[in-house]
């Protein structure tokens, strides 16, 4: 039963009878089938389901709708044709921002660069100096000099210009590492390589000893004379304190290695004085089967056994013997091999005369050697 205060219940349209054609309207719903039981669809291929062929030639003009004018979608076409062309000034640049982000990138104080800067700041275990980067270096109070440091208020006060070696590069506040000590020591092993090319002798204070030699300090630098080296290598302790005159044997900056020699500097010192037809004196050290070695004041000679004596020699002995002082003329000088050849023979007034009269020759030995270096001359100019 209808009551008349409820509206009456739409009343469903009427299935067109078959073989009838629906009433056309504005929008036609879609012909309902019933049900029938069909096999499954075969699953769609990417190129069905995704099928732009149909959008090929469109622009985003023609996506979105019309603009009400064919103008329009021309001109939409057009600039999609034309590239597309953009000044700086579209992108907002910005050239002292540009400019500011450079400089902080701006990387001051590679490892090994010496730099010049100035105090700025000092702290009890080091001091800042400004090098120009966008933090201040630091130098750790061990790297401000070779030596040591007890007030580094006085040594390094604000404001004072320093020359540093930069030893490790800038960390993640822009700080790097500076060194005044690495830069003397670099200096001093140019100062000391210099020195050896040049075949220097120097002098130096002996600060210590071991089993093996001495210590001492050069330019800075730690340098061992080995007990072979010395003088008076028997008694090396009591060298400290002493000054010595040194030479070079071993000079290496990475291996941190300085090896000195006095005895090669007492030799040089002597080759300096020595020249070819000088009469030397000195004592006989050694006895060789083919000579003599004859000290000559810090160095030895050579004479050897065809420049004794003008005579035959059956054994060295009946010359002269070990400890036994003697005059002779130098004949040949080798500063590179540290060699002087010495000669008895040329001081004789015949052949033999040594082995005869040895005293006489050694008391003439003045005047003799005056006469042989004549002869000597003349045997130069004779065979040049």
């Amino acid at each position: 039963m209808i009551k008349k205060d409820q509206p009456a219940a739409p009343v469903p349209a009427a299935a067109p009878a078959a073989g009838q054609q629906a009433p056309a309207s504005p929008r036609a719903a879609a012909p309902v089938h019933p049900p029938q039981s069909q096999p499954p669809a075969a699953p769609r291929t990417d190129d069905e389901l995704f099928d732009l062929g149909g959008m090929e030639g469109l622009t985003m003009a023609d996506l979105l709708g019309p603009d009400g004018s064919r103008q329009g979608r021309s001109r939409a076409a057009e600039s999609a044709d034309r590239p597309v062309s953009r000044s700086v000034d579209e992108f907002d640049f910005d050239e002292q921002a540009f400019l500011a982000a450079l400089d902080e990138q701006d990387f001051v104080g590679s490892t090994g660069e010496v730099v010049t800067g100035v105090v700025v700041g000092l702290e009890s275990d080091g001091v800042y100096v400004d090098i120009g980067g966008k933090a201040p270096g630091f130098m750790p109070k061990k790297e401000a000099a070779l030596g040591v440091i007890t007030n580094l208020k006085e040594r390094f006060p604000s404001g004072t210009a320093v020359e540093v070696l930069v030893t490790r590069e800038q960390n993640a506040d822009g700080m790097v590492t500076v060194s005044a000590r690495a830069l003397a020591l670099r200096h001093s092993w140019e100062k000391v390589r210099a020195l050896e090319k040049d075949g220097k002798v120097v002098q130096v204070k002996v600060s210590g000893f071991n089993r093996g030699g001495v210590t001492c300090d050069l330019e800075g630098l730690r340098g061992f004379i080995p007990r072979s080296q010395l003088v008076e290598g028997e008694n090396h302790e009591a060298l400290v304190g002493k000054t010595l005159g040194v030479t070079f044997l071993e000079v290496n900056a990475e291996t941190r290695k300085l090896v000195l020699s006095e005895k090669k500097a007492a030799t040089a010192a002597r080759f300096s004085q020595l020249e070819v037809g000088q009469l030397v004196e000195g004592v006989v050290v050694s006895v060789k089967p083919y000579g003599f070695f004859v000290d000559l004041g810090g160095i030895s000679g050579l004479l050897h056994a065809s420049c004794i004596t003008g005579a035959d020699l059956r054994d060295l002995r009946q010359a002269f013997s070990q400890g036994e002082r003697l005059c002779a003329l130098v004949t040949d000088l080798d500063p590179g091999r540290g060699r002087i050849a010495l000669n008895t023979a040329l001081l004789e007034g015949q052949a033999g005369e040594l082995l005869v009269d040895k005293q006489r020759v050694m008391e003439e030995a003045a005047d003799r050697a005056n006469r042989a270096r004549s002869q000597l001359r003349q045997q130069e100019q004779a065979a040049g």
